[in-house]
C-alpha cells in the first residue's frame, strides 16, 4: 500500500509540475510587420523590387501598398513601374 501512495504521488507531482509549465508559458505574439488578411487579388503598379531577399512591393490604385514573398525568377523579371495583376497563392503564416 505504501508503494501505490508513493507511486500514484509521484504521478500527480509529475501531471501538477507540467501544468505549472504550460500555463507559465505566454503566447507568441505576431511580428509587427506580420498583417493577416492580404489581399487574395492584387492589381497595381509595382513599386519597389528586392531580388536579394525575394519581396516585392506593388502598389494598388487606391494607393494601399502590399509587399509580398516572390520567387527569385518572378523578382528579376519584374522592375519597378510594371503594371501587375498576381494572385496570392499561399497565405503567410504569421
Amino acid at each position: 500500500m505504501n508503494r501505490w501512495l508513493l507511486l500514484s504521488g509521484g504521478f500527480v507531482s509529475a501531471a501538477l509540475l507540467s501544468a505549472g509549465l504550460a500555463f507559465g508559458q505566454t503566447a507568441t505574439q505576431p511580428k509587427a510587420d506580420c498583417v493577416k488578411g492580404a489581399p487574395k487579388k492584387v492589381e497595381g503598379q509595382v513599386v519597389s523590387v528586392n531580388p536579394e531577399a525575394g519581396t516585392m512591393v506593388v502598389r494598388e490604385k487606391n494607393g494601399k501598398t502590399h509587399e509580398f514573398q516572390v520567387s527569385k525568377e518572378m523578382a528579376n523579371d519584374m522592375k519597378p513601374g510594371d503594371q501587375i495583376e498576381a494572385n496570392l497563392s499561399k497565405e503567410h503564416k504569421c
